[in-house]
């Protein structure tokens, strides 16, 4: 990973979108800043559309699509996209399974966090779930002490033994049947949306990220960033992304949307 600093100027003028987790990315220690925030509506202001890719849940992304300055928004590690058309008061919400299929799953999410909890003593059901559709999330940091990694690989095992795709974010472990991440319905809503082939066009966009779950987009997009805070979860990491932020979190995103502006003019 090499400093942000060596993004050279020419390609940082060829990006036209940026793609960006929400936790610890975006966010600051569970915060939304003010700069941060404020690097969302410059870059949307200045031309580049602007997507959060998270982890988080319908019910935060239904707020998100409407009222934060972006054009689109992946949840749950890639089970939907939402976007709000403000020009025609239009809310559109792709889904990977249907309805049947989604209320089927929580069936069994609510009996596995049941095994979870008494196997991994510390661990908790994610402040968030009641308004997730689509996935599991336990959580082994943003509301409870600090789970070691032991802890950690034991809830992903518990998932995977149920036939559930799992991934580690910096504060949750989810779970989801079903055969998507957060790259590949990226691809979907970009096609969809915006007429927008990444596989083609993928060296016109950043991805910014902090954690293990946002591996696919690391290694999808060649100009990827990671925010300071990913050197702390370096070790689980088997894809990373070409360029590193000086700072951590939402400090380190208000920091890529400098360059990307400055480079603009």
């Amino acid at each position: 990973m090499q400093p942000l600093e060596t993004f050279p100027a020419a390609e940082l003028r060829r990006i036209k979108g940026v793609f960006a987790d929400i936790d610890d990315t975006i966010t600051s220690d569970g915060h939304l800043t003010a700069d941060a925030y404020r690097a969302l509506e410059q870059l949307q202001d200045a031309g580049l559309q602007v997507f959060p890719i998270t982890g988080r849940p319908a019910g935060w992304c239904d707020h998100i699509a409407r009222m934060w300055p972006v054009d689109g928004v992946v949840g749950e590690n890639g089970a939907f996209y939402f976007r709000y058309d403000h020009g025609e008061k239009r809310f559109t919400k792709r889904y990977v399974l249907d309805d049947a299929e989604r209320a089927a799953s929580r069936e069994t999410y609510a009996a596995l966090a049941e095994e979870i909890l008494e196997a991994v003593p510390g661990s908790a059901v994610a402040s968030d779930q009641l308004y997730r559709e689509a996935d599991l999330a336990i959580d082994f940091c943003e509301d409870v002490a600090p789970l070691d990694d032991a802890a950690i690989d034991k809830i992903v095992t518990m998932m995977e033994a149920r036939g559930m795709t799992a991934k580690t974010s910096s504060i949750h472990v989810n779970g989801w049947f079903g055969d998507y991440d957060k790259l590949s319905m990226t691809k979907r809503m970009m096609r969809d949306v915006h007429g927008i082939d990444l596989e083609a066009e993928k060296e016109s966009f950043v991805f910014v990220g902090d954690s293990p779950n946002d591996q696919p987009m690391f290694e999808f997009f060649p100009n990827a960033v990671g925010v300071a805070n990913l050197k702390n979860l370096e070790n689980r990491l088997t894809a990373k992304p070409a360029y590193l932020t000086a700072s951590p979190a939402g400090a380190g995103f208000a920091e890529v949307a400098t360059a990307l502006l400055a480079a603009r003019g």
